[in-house]
């Protein structure tokens, strides 16, 4: 069972101003969507693993496939992502199996998202990689 959903409330305001300041850090990123209602541009800070190629970010949904981003890139067939000096155009996300995503994951990061239940990761490919 992945962390409650109303748990999102409380980072939205205060934990994701926080965490930008991570961004470029380890294995945080910041994800740019697209509201599927309003069309706003959203930016959310998460941690994101680019695989040894370089095609594709694993991301485990420590809140479930409800959360606002997920839901916002399957709308819009993807989005972009910051990582680190990067800016990268990513594809639709591709649900993987826990198993399997979260091997892609170092092991710190693995046991966390084990103790907390977390079951759904995807992959997001990636279409296009520049600079700023």
């Amino acid at each position: 069972m992945p962390i409650p959903l109303g748990v999102t409330r409380f980072n939205k305001r205060y934990l994701n101003r926080v965490m930008r300041h991570l961004v470029g850090h380890g294995p945080f990123v910041e994800l740019e969507h697209v509201g599927r209602r309003t069309g706003t541009v959203r930016r959310v800070p998460l941690c994101g693993f680019l695989d040894e190629d370089r095609t594709t970010v694993t991301c485990a949904l420590t809140y479930g496939p409800r959360v606002d981003w997920y839901r916002n890139v399957v709308a819009a067939g993807g989005g972009r992502m910051r990582v680190g000096e990067h800016i990268l155009t990513l594809g639709p996300p591709r649900t993987l199996d826990p198993a399997v995503g979260l091997a892609r994951m170092p092991a710190p990061a693995r046991v966390i998202l084990r103790a907390a239940g977390v079951t759904d990761v995807v992959e997001l490919p990636i279409l296009a990689s520049g600079g700023h």
